[in-house]
């Protein structure tokens, strides 16, 4: 079979249409070099990877087993497993107001009552226990006209026992009606609540629903005399509420409670009075009559039957009626 002989020269050019794709030929001992130069390579990658994984992440503490155990000391408690040792006083207010106490007994509850009956009826300790009632009343209007999207100015209370809150809005309409409706009605409404805590035993809860309510009005008081009396009445059911044993915190709550019961009631019967010897002041019921146009006297009526039917509620409940 005859051959082809090779041909010494140039290559050939490729058929129009065809182009060829040229190797490059390396010699023998070239893939040796570039197969070690990619082991090497993949190895101080390998390495470098290696490197990352052993080491410990920054922020890393070691554990028991490490540190001290390390060095043959011993171990060191990890945070996890501390435990404090003391609670702080909020952390004690939360638990004593989410905790239920026993409830006053029937013998705490009568000599409360009775004492707080005396305080209303006696006109040595009214003039002094009455400012009481005159900060429950002037908060009441102060919520309700913030709550009627009224403007609050600011609460005045005076050494006679009077008060005043100032709000501004629109002249006429329910909203102002319902905030200056508001007062007299308050103390008792609150004394009803309050009965409430103290017969199922939630009297921690209920000094510290005061201290939130007298800080409230703490935060709208505008003259002196009112700042005073505000803070007197906060560091006393405070102290009660922290430093007082249960038997004697149930005490003073269940005090407080028949005083807003009964305590709501004369001062309706004062306002009744007052207006008995002079007609057209400025007392609530006047106002309200100029405001919707109904008599002074059916708005006294209201006050009186709103207050009493309070008291009766109250007294179910602390009588464990309900």
């Amino acid at each position: 079979m005859a051959t082809r002989p090779l041909r010494r020269g140039p290559p050939r050019p490729p058929p129009a249409g065809q182009h060829y794709r040229h190797r490059r030929t390396l010699p023998a001992h070239a893939g040796r070099v570039a197969t070690a130069g990619v082991h090497l390579l993949l190895g101080n990658r390998y390495e470098r990877a290696v490197g990352e994984c052993g080491r410990r992440p920054r922020g890393h503490r070691d554990g028991p087993s490490s540190g001290r155990a390390r060095r043959g000391g011993a171990a060191a408690p990890s945070p996890a497993t501390r435990l404090p040792t003391e609670e702080t006083a909020l952390s004690d207010l939360l638990h004593r107001a989410l905790v239920v106490q026993p409830a006053p007994s029937r013998a705490v509850l009568a000599a409360a009552g009775l004492l707080a009956l005396l305080a209303v009826a006696s006109n040595r300790s009214w003039p002094v226990a009455r400012h009481v009632i005159t900060i429950v009343h002037e908060a009441g209007h102060a919520l309700v006209a913030l709550c009627a999207g009224r403007r609050l100015a600011g609460i005045r209370l005076h050494s006679d026992t009077s008060g005043v809150t100032i709000s501004s809005g629109r002249p006429h309409g329910p909203g102002v009606v319902c905030t200056v409706a508001a007062g007299y009605p308050a103390p008792a409404l609150l004394g009803l609540g309050a009965a409430a805590l103290v017969s199922t035993g939630r009297t921690a809860l209920l000094l510290q629903l005061f201290v939130v309510l007298l800080v409230g009005v703490l935060v709208v008081i505008r003259n002196g005399f009112g700042l005073l009396s505000v803070v007197v009445s906060i560091l006393i059911v405070l102290a009660v509420s922290v430093v007082a044993p249960d038997a004697l915190r149930g005490g003073f709550a269940a005090c407080v409670t028949w005083f807003l019961l009964i305590g709501g009631v004369r001062p309706v019967y004062e306002v009744s009075r007052s207006r008995r010897r002079q007609r057209g002041g400025g007392s609530d019921p006047d106002q309200l009559a100029r405001l919707t146009g109904l008599p002074a006297g059916l708005w006294v009526a209201v006050f009186a039957v709103s207050s009493l039917a309070c008291l009766a509620g109250g007294t179910a409940l602390l009588a464990g009626v309900w």
